[in-house]
């Protein structure tokens, strides 16, 4: 019967993890601060693009200025989430379409927008061509779903499936011009949709009758981190 003792000197390992824990602060902060300095030069591009609206007198051309503001506001949207989150590797989806949709009601001035959302987390590189895409599609359907001062409902969801995240938009206009195919058409708005739906190795449908729809499947991966998201 004997009883064994063993005395071991941690100051070494509890000095070591002080400095770890003092050394992930600091690269936090940095973290949130090159995001609100990123989304901070986002909103001066876009004041400038403003600015040079201003001396253009075709209505058209003001226009494509103003929806490159739109593209530019969804990409800062995430940076200013992610600086306002704890965690910055995924950011709740719901609520960045919610701030996207909102920003476009209230632009456009649009009162038939209606957003359901299901809870759901989405990587960075997920997050901003997910925007993007939900931008063109909703300022399509506030622009060209009705014709010049009606206004009817535009519907856009975003909803789990199994694996999959689907994210659509639908109005009850009057759909798209004869001829045109969304599959081939080069408009900048629906390329730039395709491209950014490979670009999440998802696959976009659309379909009408009456008015037009969109929807977007993509996997619906794990975030990386999966501290709770902002």
């Amino acid at each position: 019967e004997k009883i064994l003792l063993v005395v071991r000197d941690i100051t070494e390992n509890r000095i070591r993890e002080d400095r770890l824990r003092v050394s992930l602060r600091e690269k936090e902060i940095l973290l949130k601060e090159i995001h609100h300095r990123v989304k901070n030069n986002m909103q001066v591009i876009s004041s400038l693009i403003q600015l040079q609206s201003y001396s253009i007198r075709d209505e058209m051309d003001r226009e494509l200025l103003r929806e490159t503001q739109a593209r530019i506001r969804a990409m800062a949207t995430v940076h200013e989430l992610l600086y306002e989150s704890q965690d910055f590797s995924s950011i709740s989806a719901d609520r960045y379409l919610g701030s996207i949709v909102e920003e476009l009601s209230l632009g456009y001035d649009a009162t038939g927008v209606r957003f359901d959302a299901q809870p759901a987390l989405v990587d960075i590189d997920v997050a901003v061509p997910l925007g993007l895409i939900a931008n063109e599609l909703i300022i399509n359907a506030i622009k060209y779903a009705y014709d010049p001062g009606a206004r009817g409902p535009i519907r856009v969801a975003l909803r789990r499936d199994g694996d999959s995240i689907v994210f659509s938009v639908s109005d009850d206009g009057k759909g798209l011009p004869a001829g045109v195919d969304p599959y081939t058409t080069e408009s900048m708005g629906l390329t730039l949709v395709r491209s950014l739906a490979s670009q999440l190795r998802g696959c976009v449908s659309f379909g009408g009758g009456p008015g037009f729809r969109a929807e977007l499947r993509f996997a619906a991966a794990e975030p990386k981190d999966q501290k709770k998201a902002p």
